[in-house]
């Protein structure tokens, strides 16, 4: 992902100094995955998200494709933002618009092993 691209992301999203970005990486560390359980079942992209927080997380994931990723996966987890999530039918859809433009933005960053984590994830969650 090239700076300029990076630059394209959502001003809600893409974190203004290394600090707001440390911010982020922790919220999502601290809230992805229970906000991810409660409502995996609901939500048509939730092996979007698991594969964008595998990729995230993985070490030859390029460094500013990981940003992008932690930032849109920390825009899911934010209680407010542009379209709040109690909204029937319209509150996930920035969270999803969000995610899918952090998604192209990385490309192949996203590969099939993490994919592959993502849909073994969803399973347990299924399974409870």
């Amino acid at each position: 992902m090239t700076d300029a691209e990076l630059r394209n992301l959502p001003v809600l999203v893409l974190p203004k100094t290394p600090e707001e970005a440390q911010r982020q990486a922790q919220l999502v560390e601290t809230s992805f995955w229970k906000k991810l359980q409660r409502l995996a079942a609901r939500l048509p992209f939730a092996g979007e998200l698991l594969a964008a927080w595998y990729a995230a997380r993985d070490p030859k994931t390029p460094a500013t494709t990981k940003l992008a990723l932690t930032a849109a996966l920390a825009y899911f987890v934010l209680p407010f933002d542009t379209v709040p999530d109690w909204i029937a039918a319209l509150g996930y859809g920035d969270d999803f618009a969000v995610l899918i433009g952090a998604i192209k933005l990385a490309g192949g960053a996203i590969t099939e092993a993490h994919r592959e984590a993502a849909r073994k994830m969803l399973e347990k969650f299924k399974r409870g």
